[in-house]
């Protein structure tokens, strides 16, 4: 078998008048970012991208880039790489772009990104699963990568932030949330802490002009003061407003709003070593029980969608290709006599043997929609009988990692590599299966999607595998977001985007 793809040349001409060169050359051009997306808590601090997913720091925040990116329709198209072309099933030649370089000063070839990429798959929780690299040749500007088995979506994976390309030789300055990379990125960090990063614009980036010269993010944690800080101009740009702030600025001419429906899925994992979660009546009480309707139209104030399963509409295998129950509270509780659990003290709680029905809600307070969920869902749940305890820390992966929880509710992007295998290979038969759910069916079936080439095969085994695991109640689903990035109306150059990176680039300007 053999598959190629030309890249279409990504050309594009800066033009700036002598008047505005002349206006601006005595004013330095600053841009402060506030974000609730960077953190040690989320496992993003720091500029990594070897590190747990700092890679999305890195990207995000335009210091890192990878050999392939993402469109506006989640298609890959060529960013340092210029063309690919599977050879055979397990080897893939790669054409690097010319004329780029490191902010350290070394030039980008095949020999630095097999550095890059053989450091990545040694150290990294995901990419060797994912990638399935055996060995790496570099010969100039040209990288072929052979792998143990057939890998299709090898492509798909050289685009997730993991994948940003960094000099070795450089190599990793500081460690965890302060840890630093030499990228090939329109932005150079000159100070990186687990809550701030200080950038200055790289003069020498390969894709043209930077309009900024310097970029500071901000991390926040409460959403009143990442919305406070807005309209006191303390930011120009904001990413993870609460929901019903985002009206403050809505309709504002002195904020630009900008938004996109992405595959960040809100949901939740059960603890199949609790002896509670393993009757799968109670599991499905649980998410009968649970407004999703409600919890997007009224919390969210519209900006989140109702999931069924992992993959919003916009996907051929999206929620629309599967089945999965709604919210019921009274078949909930018939599902919970079903199981002997039934309110015989007159408190509102079912009880059994003397026990009231509790379960342990395990979630984290960085994501400002998680314990608002948890709280919802601790009302609603109540309506059938169950006692919601809800754990909302920042120390949430020990406590997963642990197993000290009955459900824990998360965040995470289900495609963020155009392509259904990332969420089952990470998060259902992965590191990321706290709830140490396990179904030989499906792993096979994972199995058979990581080695399957054709998209429309691709697509029709992520819904199988979707359905399977709706009908073990493995897992639960709530929203999908709908993300928004708002901005001071000078700000220009920032968009939303479907795979939630991209924030930072060379295209930001303030006027």
């Amino acid at each position: 078998m053999k598959k190629k793809f030309i890249a279409a040349v990504l050309a594009g001409a800066v033009m700036i008048s002598g008047l505005s060169v002349s206006v601006m050359a005595d004013k330095e051009k600053t841009f402060v970012y506030g974000t609730t997306g960077y953190s040690e808590e989320m496992g993003d601090a720091g500029l990594n991208p070897h590190d747990n997913y700092s890679g999305w720091s890195a990207l995000r925040y335009g210091v890192g880039e990878t050999l392939f990116k993402y469109n506006d329709n989640m298609e890959v198209e060529p960013w340092l790489a210029t063309d690919y072309e599977f050879v055979d099933d397990t080897t893939v030649k790669i054409t690097l772009r010319d004329g780029v370089k490191f902010s350290s000063g070394r030039t980008m070839d095949a020999q630095a990104v097999k550095e890059c990429l053989e450091n990545l798959v040694k150290v990294h929780d995901r990419a060797p699963s994912d990638m399935k690299i055996d060995y790496i040749d570099a010969d100039g500007l040209t990288l072929t990568i052979y792998t143990t088995e057939p890998c299709p979506a090898i492509i798909n994976y050289l685009g997730d932030p993991y994948g940003a390309i960094i000099d070795m030789e450089y190599g990793v300055q500081g460690e965890g949330g302060n840890a630093n990379v030499a990228g090939t990125g329109p932005y150079i960090a000159e100070k990186v802490t687990p809550t701030q990063i200080d950038l200055v614009k790289n003069e020498n980036y390969w894709g043209g002009d930077v309009k900024v010269d310097k970029v500071t993010v901000k991390s926040f944690s409460d959403g009143s003061a990442l919305t406070a800080a807005l309209q006191t101009g303390d930011i120009q740009g904001t990413y993870g407003l609460q929901y019903d702030n985002y009206a403050l600025f809505d309709g504002n001419p002195e904020y630009t709003l900008n938004s996109c429906a992405t595959s960040r899925c809100f949901f939740g994992q059960f603890n199949f070593e609790s002896e509670i979660m393993q009757d799968q009546n109670i599991r499905k009480a649980v998410e009968m029980g649970i407004d999703k309707e409600g919890f997007c139209s009224v919390i969210m104030e519209g900006r989140g969608l109702p999931a069924k399963a992992a993959f919003p509409d916009s996907f051929s295998y999206g929620n629309e290709a599967v089945e999965t129950v709604s919210y019921d509270p009274e078949g909930a509780k018939k599902l919970l006599e079903e199981s002997g659990w039934k309110d015989t003290d007159g408190d509102g709680y079912a009880d059994k043997d003397g026990q009231k029905l509790t379960i342990d809600w395990l979630t984290y307070p960085t994501r400002l929609e998680q314990p608002k969920l948890a709280e919802y869902a601790q009302a609603t749940l109540k309506e059938i009988g169950i006692d919601v305890v809800v754990n909302n820390t920042s120390d949430h992966t020990t406590y997963a990692a642990d197993g000290n929880f009955d459900v824990y509710v998360s965040s995470t992007t289900t495609a963020p590599t155009g392509d259904p295998e990332y969420f089952f290979t990470s998060t259902v038969v992965g590191p990321k299966n706290y709830g140490k759910y396990e179904n030989k069916e499906v792993t096979a079936l994972t199995e058979k999607l990581h080695q399957a080439f054709e998209p429309e095969e691709r697509a029709k085994l992520a819904t199988e595998l979707q359905q399977k695991i709706l009908d073990d109640d493995g897992f639960f689903f709530v929203s999908h977001l709908n993300m928004g990035i708002v901005t001071k109306s000078n700000v220009k150059g920032m968009a939303a985007h479907p795979c939630d990176y991209y924030e930072i680039t060379a295209d930001l300007d303030v006027e």
